[in-house]
C-alpha cells in the first residue's frame, strides 16, 4: 500500500476480520475508518445503484470516504481487545452447550453418553474461561475498578458488567449516557411524516452483542434495582408493553453503567449520577 501514499483506507465494520485488518493497519499507522455497514447501505440507496458486486461495493465506500471524510477509527487497548476475545468465546461456549442440551432431549440411546460427555466437556470449559475472565480483569486494574463500579449497580454481575467493559469498552469515551445507548441500538427511532404518526420501534443500528448481554440482567434489574423497578412499574400504569418495559430496563441500566464510571462513585440510588 505504501505505492498509494497517504491512504484513507475506510471499510465496513464486519466483525472480527474487518477489526483484524482495520488493527493492522492502525498499528502501522495507517488512515483507517470502520463504517456501520447501515451508514454504507443508506449511501448505496441514494445513488440508485443498479449492481452489487465486490468491485462496485469497494468503488462506492471509496466514494463514501472521500465525500463524508469520517473520522479515524482507534483500536482498543490491548487488554481490552483480550477480554472481548474471552468474553465472546465463553458465550460460543454456552450457545454449544445448549445445542447439545437440545440434541439430548430427542437423542436416541445410542449417542447419549457421547453427548454427555460432550457436554460435561463444555462444562469444563465454561468454567475455566469463566476463571480467565475473572483473572484477566483482576490483573488490569482500569478494568478491575471499572468492573467494581458496574457491580454495585443491582442488577449487573460478574457477566454483564464483564460483557459492557469487552463490548462498550472505557466508557468515559462516550460524551453522554444517550450517545452509549445509541451505541447498543436501544435509542428509539420515531416514524413521522405529515399526518401519519408510526410507533416508536428500537433502531437496533448498534451493538447486538451488548444488547442481546443486557436483556437478562434488564429482567431481574427490574425487580430488585429499585430505580430500574420504579421506571418499569410506571410504564407498566402507562399500557406499556412488557418488551417495551424491558428495554426501557435495558436503556436504564445502561445509563446507571455510564454514571457510575464516570462519576468514578458506586451506586447510589438517591444519588443522580453523570448523564
Amino acid at each position: 500500500m505504501s505505492r498509494f501514499g497517504d491512504c484513507h483506507v475506510c471499510m465496513e465494520a464486519t466483525g472480527s476480520y474487518s477489526t483484524e485488518l482495520a488493527t493492522y493497519l492502525a498499528d502501522n499507522n495507517y488512515h483507517v475508518s470502520l463504517m456501520n455497514p447501515a451508514c454504507i447501505h443508506s449511501f448505496g440507496n441514494t445513488e440508485l445503484a443498479r449492481n452489487k458486486t465486490d468491485k462496485s461495493d469497494a468503488a462506492m465506500i471509496a466514494r463514501y470516504c472521500a465525500l463524508h471524510q469520517p473520522d479515524p477509527w482507534f483500536p482498543a487497548p490491548l487488554s481490552e481487545r483480550q477480554l472481548t476475545a474471552l468474553v465472546r468465546h465463553l458465550k460460543n461456549l454456552e450457545e454449544m452447550r445448549q445445542m447439545e442440551e437440545n440434541r439430548l432431549e430427542v437423542a436416541e440411546a445410542v449417542i447419549v453418553p457421547s453427548l454427555n460427555e460432550h457436554i460435561a466437556t463444555l462444562d469444563e470449559l465454561i468454567r475455566e474461561t469463566k476463571k480467565k475472565i475473572s483473572q484477566h480483569i483482576d490483573d488490569n486494574p482500569d478494568l478491575k475498578r471499572d468492573s467494581e463500579l458496574l457491580k454495585s449497580i443491582p442488577g449487573v454481575g460478574e457477566m454483564l458488567s464483564s460483557s459492557l467493559l469487552a463490548f462498550a469498552g472505557n466508557l468515559r469515551r462516550f460524551t453522554s449516557s444517550k450517545a452509549l445507548v445509541a451505541y447498543a441500538g436501544l435509542n428509539p427511532q420515531r416514524c413521522e411524516s405529515g399526518m401519519f404518526k408510526g410507533k416508536s420501534r428500537l433502531s437496533k443500528v448498534g451493538h447486538g452483542e451488548l444488547r442481546s448481554a443486557l436483556y437478562m440482567p434488564a429482567v431481574v434489574a427490574g425487580q430488585y434495582n429499585v430505580v430500574v423497578k420504579d421506571l418499569t412499574e410506571r410504564l407498566k400504569l402507562r399500557g406499556k408493553s412488557g418488551k417495551e418495559r424491558v428495554c426501557a430496563a435495558m436503556r436504564k441500566l445502561l445509563q446507571l453503567a455510564y454514571g457510575v464510571v464516570k462519576s468514578g462513585k458506586t451506586f447510589n440510588a438517591e444519588i443522580p449520577l453523570a448523564g
